[in-house]
């Protein structure tokens, strides 16, 4: 049986601590689940681009919105539009794409980033939340450089050796489980194993460098 640790989030936002950070209320999520949403085929092939509206105002998407950097003074306010859909205290951005049913692939390039989070989240997850704290949302972490599988704030090691260039995420809503990919062998290195109630988005976090997403892929061989 793999160990839960309780390890202090050292992750910053907008060049803070996030311990100092102080959350403000709740904000409703009846809305979200009203947001619409790329279709997704019942095909294994995810095509999706990074959603604007759900960006943090310290991320900003490049490459057609398959890209995301961060930015540790922010953007400037008067070029961020108010959304009800953005994520307001933690440096998160959801695809705009909703996951219900089969199984799907993408990988990210990561060699950029020292620190990050990326994995799967209900679409209606609060946008006061960060990814991999609540048990709304599952996603790897690397921090410290080491990878970590992480939900509701519980992390437990992933032995993937190194920060390879690229990583690989494969989902199977139906079987309700979530893997890391490594994409030079086309092996699961560790699989995060849920069941999916409500539908999800591909969710990433970031706290410095940038990463660059790759969706459309087809299911590697094997896996």
């Amino acid at each position: 049986m793999a160990l839960f640790l309780n390890m202090p989030l050292c992750f910053r936002l907008a060049g803070r601590t996030a311990g100092a950070v102080a959350l403000g209320p709740k904000r409703g999520t009846a809305f979200l689940t009203r947001r619409l949403y790329v279709a997704v085929s019942t095909q294994n092939q995810l095509q999706f681009k990074l959603d604007e509206r759900t960006a943090h105002s310290s991320l900003d998407l490049f490459k057609k919105d398959t890209g995301v950097i961060y930015r540790m003074l922010g953007l400037d306010p008067t070029h961020v539009q108010d959304s009800p859909l953005r994520f307001c205290d933690w440096a998160v951005v959801f695809a705009d794409s909703r996951i219900e049913s089969g199984r799907h692939y993408w990988e990210v390039t990561v060699k950029k980033s020292q620190e990050f989070r990326m994995g799967v989240a209900d679409a209606a997850m609060p946008r006061d939340e960060c990814i991999g704290t609540n048990s709304s949302s599952w996603v790897f972490s690397y921090v410290q450089r080491k990878w970590y599988a992480m939900t509701t704030n519980k992390l437990v090691p992933v032995s993937l050796v190194g920060k390879p260039e690229r990583v690989g995420l494969l989902l199977d809503f139906d079987a309700g489980w979530l893997s890391l990919v490594d994409t030079q062998t086309s092996k699961v290195v560790h699989t995060i194993k849920t069941q999916f109630r409500t539908p999800v988005c591909p969710a990433f976090a970031l706290w410095d460098g940038e990463i660059l997403t790759h969706s459309g892929l087809e299911v590697p061989p094997g896996l």
